[in-house]
């Protein structure tokens, strides 16, 4: 094998290795340290999508995999793969997306679809482990919101069960699209500094990323 050959298998393979780490590490975090969550949830899926745009999609899979083989190690075999939901798959996607240029339009649609499917597969999950219905914590705060909805608006009538499911899975689907939203904020401020930069944002989502200065 060549030497330059060498050189990229070994960089791949050590890149691989402390970016799979980074994010077990971050998981980790989240069930052990009493502050920042949500930095930390923000921050899970970046180094595995800075794998792929860096490695290719063989190396992101080999990342998201190498992640969860520690994850079980570190928390067993149901903590640990709940990583791959919505995070681990959200990194392929968004890399998949941002390695090849696609639109933020895309990329976006797709994160909020994965998001919110993850969000419930992980929340179906934890439902069953605890042996009560966690849906409920949701369903109570739709519920409440349309409540006061009414109240404002004079509506008479309590909300209908109908109303309150599509309310809390506008919930869900709202607060995914602000995660999305954020990842991909975040990306495109820290990964030009990286040298992988990330397509060009939507003309119509330019005043929001204004703290890039450009």
């Amino acid at each position: 094998m060549p030497a330059e050959a060498r050189r990229r298998a070994a960089r791949r393979l050590s890149e691989t290795a402390y970016l799979a780490a980074s994010t077990g590490l971050l998981w980790v975090a989240i069930y052990y340290l009493p502050i920042g969550d949500a930095l930390f949830r923000l921050a899970i899926p970046l180094p595995l999508v800075l794998l792929q745009m860096r490695q290719g999609g063989r190396a992101g899979l080999e990342g998201v995999a190498v992640a969860v083989l520690l994850l079980v190690v570190l928390m067993g075999p149901v903590r640990g793969p709940l990583m791959l939901f919505p995070y681990g798959l959200l990194s392929l996607w968004l890399g998949w997306c941002w390695g090849r240029r696609q639109s933020w339009w895309i990329s976006l649609a797709g994160g909020v679809l994965i998001g919110a499917l993850g969000f419930l597969l992980r929340l179906a999950v934890v439902s069953v482990l605890l042996g009560e219905n966690l849906w409920v914590v949701i369903t109570t705060a739709a519920a409440g919101m349309l409540e006061g909805l009414a109240d404002r608006l004079q509506w008479a009538g309590a909300p209908d069960l109908i109303q309150v499911e599509l309310m809390a899975v506008l919930l869900v689907i709202l607060q995914n699209v602000v995660y999305v939203g954020a990842l991909h904020a975040v990306a495109h401020w820290v990964f030009p500094r990286l040298g992988q930069p990330l397509p060009p944002p939507p003309p119509s989502l330019q005043p929001l990323l204004s703290l890039d200065g450009s």
